[in-house]
């Protein structure tokens, strides 16, 4: 019996600059790492690449500049409601400066006690002691600050009120700030509105045009197409975005589903085994102590081969030995659990008690969120994931 399960090694590559071909770096990449670490490669490996090199090679970035043309466009440039964005300096804070740069006010609208991805203003017991129920109440900066005082972001040390209002009057732009989680409290203050949430934006927008908002856009809609020579995404506008340099962004990636297809077709040709691949960025899980939620993307993964497409299909092995094989044990426990899987079809398992506590979660989620713990965010050097075994069971040799 194999005692190795599934296998996932980061693999280091060059540092990617624009106009690479990230495909190509990728293949001799890994088929370095099969070379150098004695790998032999299998059918269903799988090769991910985060999104932040695919983006770099593409040289999909915008300014500023390109971002405050694009709102004044698209706004009009007088009085902008900006409604929950998250609390990040990487993510949101040049973002912010466009908007401002490319209107005249911003009244923005913060969700509270924490942002969509679950950085706190505010903790839920104070909002207990003083009585204020998030739900129900929109509250002026005023009230905010009376109730609250400033609290400032136990992660980075930022009060992200003031980082915000210091950064929309920093571009001439005249900022308000409100505290609440109903997007149309900001139409008594304008009728434009930029809802910057991720997850849910597609629900605050319908709110926002259902309550009669004049001109309602989400971070999706900015950046779709090229503004003076800027990058853009079609499908994500400047969501998935991250800052790259003091005045520029680096969007999420164009075109995914090729690159993956690319890589596949360069491994799987070399290797003569079917290697998926796939394009990854934000994993998609919770921390427990800082509750923060770590998708700031749109998606785990923007593009990945069809071998990736669907969910997993598993046997709880633990609900099978405690249960229906309970009375037996040894080789002979192994041999029944080994046929009962080998007996499994295609057939969905939802629903049913033996595969209870495997949430059908999207293949792509999991294993995107398996190589965002891998390859980390800082100096690690390893944008490429390795995976072998991952679509193995205990039947498996």
């Amino acid at each position: 019996m194999r005692t190795i399960g599934t296998v996932v090694r980061g693999v280091r590559a060059p540092i990617i600059r624009q106009g690479d071909d990230i495909a190509k770096i990728v293949a001799d990449s890994v088929m370095a790492a099969w070379q150098e670490a004695g790998i032999s490669p299998c059918d269903r490996d799988v090769v991910a690449v985060t999104e932040s090199v695919v983006a770099r090679a593409q040289g999909n970035y915008a300014s500023v500049a390109q971002i405050a043309k694009d709102v004044r466009a698209k706004t009009g440039g007088g009085t902008v409601g900006v409604a929950f964005p998250i609390l990040s300096r990487n993510r949101f804070s040049l973002l912010l400066r466009g908007m401002a740069a490319g209107c005249k006010k911003i009244v923005l609208l913060l969700s509270y006690p924490s942002d969509e991805v679950g950085n706190h203003l505010v903790d839920w017991d104070l909002l207990d002691e003083k009585g204020v129920n998030p739900y129900a109440e929109t509250l002026t900066l005023e009230r905010f600050r009376g109730c609250f005082g400033h609290i400032v972001h136990p992660f980075t040390g930022v009060d992200y009120i003031d980082f915000y209002s210091d950064l929309i009057q920093a571009e001439g732009c005249e900022a308000e700030v409100l505290f609440g989680n109903h997007v149309t409290a900001l139409l008594d203050y304008t009728d434009t509105v930029i809802t910057c949430d991720i997850h849910t934006r597609a629900r605050s927008k319908r709110l926002l045009k259902a309550a009669g908002a004049k001109t309602v856009l989400g971070l999706d809609d900015l950046l779709t197409t090229s503004v003076d020579g800027s990058g853009c995404n079609v499908e994500y506008g400047l969501l998935g975005s991250n800052k790259a340099t003091e005045d520029t962004v680096k969007l999420f990636p164009r075109d995914c589903t090729a690159v993956a297809e690319k890589i596949s077709a360069l491994l799987s040709e070399a290797s003569g085994k079917r290697i998926e691949a796939m394009v990854y960025g934000d994993g998609a899980f919770k921390d427990p102590v800082g509750k923060i939620w770590e998708l700031a993307d749109p998606v785990v993964s923007p593009g990945y081969t069809a071998g990736l497409v669907g969910t997993p299909n598993e046997l709880k092995l633990k609900y099978l030995a405690d249960n229906e094989f309970g009375a037996l044990s040894g080789e002979e426990l192994r041999k029944a659990i080994e046929d009962k899987i080998r007996a499994k079809t295609g057939d969905s398992l939802v629903g049913n008690m033996i595969s209870e506590g495997t949430t059908p979660r999207r293949l792509t989620d999991l294993i995107g969120s398996l190589c965002d713990l891998t390859s980390g965010s800082g100096d690690k050097g390893t944008p490429i994931v390795y995976i072998q075994g991952y679509f193995d069971n205990y039947t498996n040799e």
